[in-house]
């Protein structure tokens, strides 16, 4: 079997190389990406076939799900994340299995054995629609706490947020925690009825807004819970925003 290793770390592509060597030696390494737009690129070249792909969640121009959106993707595709958070679940559906970083040895033989013993191609438009429209959300997101780690439930977010490389999640009590899952990552398991990524910088209850200043072609956030930086919904997502406020 041929494999295509989608992965923007050096280092853990280079780990992952080693341990397919080592443990999976009849598996042959056709080529690497370390982005959605190579990757994209790589697959659309007819002379390319891979039969497994290691693709990882956050790469250097995005997330991995934008790949299913551009590209047709016939194979199976084994994920890999550093976040052991509910976004994983979000991935293992169908053909897809995930791996958490460090790999593991015997996760990456259990992931490799699943694709050896499939006798048949993945349905990888069930495997799409899953990955873009997960029919269950996440219930609580898992943060920091000074030494503890605390599961606090979506109900109780006003927003989520960035400040000085951090991302925070400010629940509707005022309680502050960080989060270090990307808002990439978490605006693909928040339900979109309740939640919309204003910014690239922002995720935003619709529970938590008190109010909505327009200024010039912009909407600036008042939230019930007072927010250290200015919430702001970014130009290209005004309409989106409204919509959303509409539903």
């Amino acid at each position: 079997m041929t494999v295509l290793i989608i992965e923007d770390e050096i280092m853990a592509q280079s780990n992952l190389m080693r341990m397919l060597g080592q443990y999976c030696a009849d598996l042959t390494i056709v080529g690497t990406a370390t982005s959605v737009s190579s990757a994209v690129e790589w697959l659309q070249d007819p002379s390319h076939k891979a039969d497994i792909l290691f693709m990882d969640v956050e790469l250097a121009d995005g997330v991995c799900f934008e790949i299913f959106r551009k590209v047709n993707v016939d194979a199976h595709v084994i994920m890999t994340t550093a976040y052991d958070t509910y976004a994983i679940k979000a991935f293992e559906a169908g053909s897809v299995d995930y791996l958490l970083k460090p790999i593991a040895p015997e996760a990456l033989l259990r992931a490799v054995s699943r694709c050896r013993t499939r006798s048949e191609k993945p349905d990888l438009n069930a495997v799409m629609n899953t990955l873009a429209e997960p029919k269950r959300y996440r219930e609580r997101l898992v943060v920091k706490f000074n030494d503890r780690i605390v599961p606090v439930p979506t109900a109780e977010i006003a927003y989520i947020c960035s400040e000085e490389k951090c991302n925070y999640v400010v629940t509707s009590a005022g309680c502050r925690y960080i989060l270090d899952a990307s808002l990439d990552v978490v605006a693909e398991v928040l339900d979109p009825d309740k939640f919309f990524k204003i910014s690239r910088g922002c995720i935003i209850a619709s529970k938590g807004i008190k109010s909505i200043v327009k200024q010039g072609g912009r909407f600036r956030i008042i939230p019930f819970v007072d927010s250290p930086v200015e919430l702001t919904v970014s130009r290209s997502r005004v309409d989106d925003f409204m919509a959303w406020l509409e539903r």
